[in-house]
């Protein structure tokens, strides 16, 4: 379980965050929509553990997360940022695998072969084993990253815009791989600014606006037309497509 309570992020006395609390429990995805800007990167990097917030705190099975040492926390959570640059002609087999150093000196990292494999296979990467890193197209590039982040195995994952640079099949891929592994019990949140999307593959979704938590629920009670319309400053409709809401602007 993670908990977040009263988190509070300011850069520059401006507010970034301001009193955000939520919970994410295992075999959930959670997606962080809003507007750009709202913090929802901020708080996915508090949530994470790799930003310390200037109020509030946040607990992964009741631990502090800002007291937890690296390589522990390293093997509770993977995080997936929207820069992920490999300045080296690595082969894509060799990126994925760096996924599985934190596990180095532990039983599970007996298995690094068959969970790199893995890995490579479930984000449509296989066939880029032997390719280099730095030839990728942007796409191809995103889907590795995603596979590094996957070979990692812990049971938290947070996923940083991860549909940003891919075509429409690879993001479905990729939320589809989401909400997989979130029903092998691992905790999953996610950034995401397709609101259809988050309202297909996602359990619960975190309104992000000003840095505040403006709702927090099912697909279905968070994207109402109105709250859209507030939000984002834009008139849509919404529309029950194989029983999720598709945000359709109007145009």
């Amino acid at each position: 379980m993670i908990s977040a309570r009263n988190i509070g992020v300011r850069l520059g006395g401006r507010a970034i965050l301001d009193d955000v609390s939520l919970d994410v429990a295992p075999g959930e995805v959670l997606a962080l929509v809003g507007p750009n800007g709202a913090g929802k990167s901020t708080l996915l990097a508090v949530l994470s553990g790799d930003r310390k917030p200037d109020s509030g705190i946040v607990t992964i099975d009741g631990r502090d997360v800002g007291g937890i040492r690296h390589g522990e926390l390293a093997r509770l959570r993977a995080v997936l940022t929207q820069e992920n640059s490999v300045s080296f002609p690595f082969r894509v087999s060799e990126v994925v695998a760096m996924g599985r150093s934190p596990w180095a000196r532990e039983l599970e990292g007996r298995d690094d072969v068959a969970v790199v494999n893995e890995a490579l296979e479930v984000t449509d990467v296989a066939h880029l084993g032997d390719r280099r890193y730095t030839t990728l197209s942007g796409g191809e590039k995103a889907r590795v990253s995603l596979a590094r982040v996957l070979a990692q195995h812990t049971p938290v994952v947070f996923l940083d815009e991860p549909t940003a640079a891919l075509d429409l099949r690879h993001q479905e891929d990729v939320m589809r791989v989401a909400r997989s592994i979130a029903q092998d019990g691992r905790a999953v949140v996610v950034v995401l600014h397709d609101l259809s999307l988050a309202g297909a593959y996602s359990d619960r979704l975190a309104l992000i606006a000003h840095g505040t938590l403006d709702a927090i629920g099912t697909p279905r009670e968070v994207l109402t037309a109105e709250r859209v319309e507030r939000v984002y400053g834009l008139a849509v409709d919404l529309h029950d497509v194989g029983g999720h809401p598709v945000v359709v602007p109007r145009r």
